[in-house]
């Protein structure tokens, strides 16, 4: 089976040559600051049993998104992962001209190619073709299922060279926006209450590669069937902006122009909060971004999104109102998780808009999926109706989004499949308690 790895640093941890040839492995020696803060003890204790801090993970690509992709056999390039600037460079480096690196890549992503063979290049020149095949790997990913919801919505489940398995959903529109849903992880660090992913825990990043082919395979698949796929969000499994290098660089090739062609604009990153790489993002990216927000005090989301006991509400919207000054007709989007009981009051709806005042946004209302790894309920639609009007009353743009897939666990906040060891569900706050049902 072939296995791919990247040339690239693991931060705070150590490689591993196992005696098997060809195999390599990882521990983490050190636990990332960041990480460390947001953990109660109970959080450390998952984290030493978990696939953060397992002494042995098959290490596919947990580099830094600087190093070019090669087979763990030693000798063949993963052309996915590259930037086009890097394509040119490794095209050069095999004797080749640019220009032959210009209709590879046109052949990769564009003209509806999508090439995933070397049989599937027609036009190149029988030697590059011929180098292409001695040197170069084209498929980061292998389809395993593609499951079709009541809706519409496809879910498909790719099978990573590693055996892990990640999910992207296809979400078809009457009004010719269908958009793909891509994973930038498998499974997430984050542990948000009320999404699955986040039971899983963090197994690994994905790689450039991984993601942007994601894209690739979702027009390959189902342009026929969905027609154009105009749009791409990353708000599939993981936290986008904790694997922020792979996540930039495969933006990059999304919104190339010879490429796959996406707008900046139609290609928006998703984040819980981290705000250092939320700045970085600002100023590297022309992409859209949207932050998960989902409560209006700093009690209610250290619980539901502990990502918050690092980076409080105040830095992340504070942060945006400054960044945001220097971006040129750009809004940020506010994802609302609506979950009964818990963040849809009136006072809720009131503080909301105190909190997003100067910051040029739109904010989506989202029903809560239920799944069975949460105790949430979703807000009942008169509610959430209720919720919006406050909002528009003061001059806000609100958007209330549907559940899409959701039959076929395909919706916001439903995807992966959490092992035997899971990431632990955090104490219920008191005030909480009669919302969800529970006691302490």
């Amino acid at each position: 089976m072939r296995r791919v790895m990247a040339i690239g640093a693991v931060a705070n941890s150590t490689l591993l040559v196992s005696s098997k040839p060809n195999r390599f492995s990882f521990s983490l020696t050190k636990t990332s600051p960041f990480l460390i803060s947001l953990l109660s003890p109970r959080l450390r204790r998952f984290l030493s049993v978990s696939s953060l801090t397992a002494d042995h993970h098959n290490l596919s690509d947990f580099g830094n998104g600087d190093g070019v992709g090669i087979s763990s056999q030693g000798s063949k390039a993963l052309l996915k992962g590259m930037t086009y600037p890097d394509l040119e460079k490794w095209v050069y480096s095999h004797g080749y001209r640019p220009g032959q690196a210009m209709m590879l890549w046109k052949r990769m992503y564009g003209n509806n190619i999508w090439a995933q063979h070397v049989d599937e290049l027609e036009g190149l020149n029988k030697d590059f073709k011929k180098m292409l095949s001695e040197n170069a790997e084209f498929k980061a990913l292998a389809l395993k299922e593609i499951h079709t919801a009541s809706d519409g919505t496809r879910k498909i489940l790719f099978t990573l060279d590693d055996g892990l398995v990640i999910e992207t959903v296809v979400i078809p529109c009457d009004r010719g926006r269908t958009t793909v849903c891509v994973s930038s992880q498998v499974g997430c660090a984050m542990n948000c209450q009320f999404c699955y992913t986040g039971r899983m825990g963090l197994r690994r990043h994905l790689t450039a590669a991984e993601i942007a082919e994601q894209a690739v395979f979702a027009r390959r698949l189902l342009t026929d069937e969905v027609g154009s796929i105009t749009n791409v969000v990353f708000m599939g499994m993981g936290e986008p902006l904790h694997n922020i290098d792979n996540v930039i660089t495969a933006a990059n090739i999304m919104v190339d122009e010879q490429g796959l062609q996406f707008s900046p604009r139609k290609v928006t990153v998703s984040t819980s909060g981290l705000v250092p790489q939320l700045k970085r993002f600002l100023h590297e990216s022309n992409c859209s971004l949207a932050v998960s927000l989902n409560a209006t005090t700093d009690e209610l989301r250290n619980w539901i999104m502990p990502i918050n006991r690092k980076y409080k509400l105040d830095l992340l919207l504070q942060t945006l109102r400054e960044e945001l000054r220097f971006k040129n007709n750009y809004k940020v989007l506010f994802e609302y998780v609506m979950l009964e009981g818990i963040n849809d009051s009136d006072g809720d709806a009131d503080r909301l808009i105190e909190l997003v005042k100067g910051i040029p946004c739109k904010i989506n209302l989202i029903s809560f999926n239920p799944h069975s790894g949460s105790f949430f309920r979703p807000t009942k639609e008169e509610r959430m109706i209720e919720f919006r009007n406050t909002l528009a009353r003061a001059g806000l743009t609100v958007l209330l989004r549907p559940s899409r897939g959701d039959d076929q666990m395909a919706a916001c906040g439903q995807l992966g499949k959490p092992g035997t060891i899971q990431a632990p569900l955090l104490r219920v706050p008191d005030q909480f308690q009669m919302a969800i049902g529970t006691s302490a």
